[in-house]
Parts: C-alpha cells; structure tokens; sequence
C-alpha cells in the first residue's frame, strides 16, 4: 500500500513566483489498484508522481510503502521498487543499445553489478518470447538499436522493461500522449494485460478521459493540488466519458480557461 501523509509541497518558495501545489494533501492506493489519474494543466498529477518516484522532494509529511517510511529516500533507491513509463518513449530506453541490450539492463534492474558481461546472451530466447506477444516483430530484432524503432514499438519496450523485474508500483506518465490514436490504442490494450497479467498495483496519469473511464479500477480527477473525485469499484464502472467530460469542462470555465 502506498501512502502520502500530510504532504506539503511548494515551488519557488520566497519568490514573486511562489506556488503551493499541495497543502496537507493526503492520498492512498491500495494494493493491486489500477487507478486512473486525470485533471488539467497544473493540477498536480505529474507532480504527485515525481514525489512517489522521487524525482521531487517534499517540504514536509511522509510517503509510505507498506507502512515503510521511504520520505528521504534517494529516486534510484526507490527506482529499485517502481516501474516507470514516461510520456516520450525515448526516455525510457536507451537509443543507441540494442533491444537486447537495453532488455538485458532491465533484466538486471536491482541486481548486484559485478565484474562480468552485462549481456546475458543465454537469456535471448526468453527475451524472445517475451517480446512475441507483442505482435510488434521486436522479437526479430534483437541487435537492432532502439534508436530506430517507432515510437509506438520503443512504448511497448520501455512498458514490458519496467514491469521485467518484481515491482511494487507501476508508474505510467501520460505514456500513450505522444502516439497516434491507432498506436495509443495497441499501447493501452497491452498495459491492461500487463497490469493483470502480474498483477501490480498501477497508477496512471492520462489527459484522455476515455482510457481513464474505459481501463483500471479506480478513477481520481484533481484540481489545484487536491482530490475531487475519487471513484472505484462498481462506482468507478458506471461512470461514463461524457459525466467525466462535463466535470472537467465545468472547472475551466470557473478557472477562465
């Protein structure tokens, strides 16, 4: 379970251009969720996802994983536990390894690194086969670099690298927004089955309402720092698109967008 207590977090602090993002901001996801996340521009989703991984810290309260107090902790400690997939796909390979190359780094995520090869080419069937069904002919394409791939192919990479080793926590950033509609579409078909398939409790930041309605089991919008609705279970089933829409288009007319 993942908690965040009492959050405090401002940007700019003692300058003309100080901004309280949260204030005592609390928020829980218990284990095996998949929830959606939605909520304009600057409303704190990416945010609250930079302080779980680590990438932001905060000004005070606790982020806890299972009761475990990881506050101070370092991002590539944390990193060891968190799978993350970010909005550009090249940021979650490397472009001028090869496939079987950056898998082999993923596969040796939070593994001791000793004196010896960092290619397992033992290891390149099973790669293989993981890579099959894809359906994206990867798995033939082993030595070519990453670099050269799609986006919609390195997206697929960067997900099924993040979810290789055992994780507590899926991060995905807006992972489908810089995709066309029909690649964004095979990219959410395979995170659904990847997120069943091993079962990891999911957090996803989206700014299509679709998928937000459509995948996961509990859906939360934000606004201006704090939670406005928080739906899951068969509540979050009935919800549909258009009343999501409607919530959404209600609070940018109130901010003058």
């Amino acid at each position: 379970m993942l908690q965040l207590v009492n959050i405090n977090k401002n940007y700019n602090p003692g300058s003309v251009n100080e901004l309280c993002l949260f204030k005592d901001f609390n928020f829980t996801v218990k284990d095996g969720e998949f929830v959606s996340v939605v909520g304009s521009n600057g409303s704190g989703k990416t945010s609250m996802l930079n302080i779980i991984c680590g990438s932001i810290p905060v000004d005070s309260g606790k982020i806890l994983i299972n009761d475990r107090d990881i506050t101070k902790q370092k991002d590539f400690i944390r990193q060891k536990h968190i799978g993350r997939v970010y909005q550009d796909p090249a940021k979650g390979t490397c472009p001028s390894m090869t496939i079987l190359e950056n898998m082999s780094i993923a596969d040796n995520k939070g593994k001791p690194y000793n004196l010896g090869r960092g290619v397992n080419k033992a290891r390149t069937e099973s790669y293989r086969e993981m890579l099959r069904p894809l359906n994206l002919g990867l798995e033939d394409k082993m030595g070519v670099q990453v670099g050269s791939l799609s986006g919609g192919q390195r997206q697929a990479l960067a997900l099924l690298m993040a979810t290789m080793t055992p994780i507590d926590f899926l991060i995905l950033d807006e992972h489908t927004a810089a995709l066309d509609p029909k690649t964004a579409e095979i990219i959410m078909e395979l995170t659904d089955r990847v997120v069943r398939e091993k079962k990891v409790t999911t957090i996803m930041v989206t700014h299509n309402l679709r998928y937000a309605v459509e995948y996961g089991n509990r859906l939360v919008m934000m606004h201006e720092g704090n939670v406005i609705l928080d739906k899951s279970g068969e509540e979050k089933a009935a919800v549909k698109t258009e009343e999501i829409m409607g919530i959404f288009n209600k609070i940018s007319v109130e901010c003058g967008n």
